[in-house]
């Protein structure tokens, strides 16, 4: 089940702290008002989490991860490296 962010359309609240996150099936009808505290509320488009690396990919680390690593040696032509 997808994770949903909400918050509040106006003010604040002291039950439900003006935002919340709900576990939701993707087919439940859209949420109009906070299931605590009753006030309106509008879907928030969330952040995600990535990993991060701390140094650029090489030719080694690329070819370990099973990709094709081609270097270009002019228009339209490539080599495999």
């Amino acid at each position: 089940m997808p994770l949903y962010e909400y918050e509040l359309c106006e003010g604040d609240c002291a039950i439900c702290g003006g935002r919340f996150a709900l576990r939701r099936p993707i087919n439940a009808p859209e949420m109009k008002t906070c299931p605590l505290c009753k006030k309106p509320v509008r879907k928030v488009i969330s952040t995600f989490n990535t990993p991060t690396k701390l140094k650029p990919l090489s030719i080694t680390d690329a070819k370990k991860a099973g990709f094709t690593v081609l270097k270009r040696l002019g228009k339209g032509e490539y080599e495999r490296q």
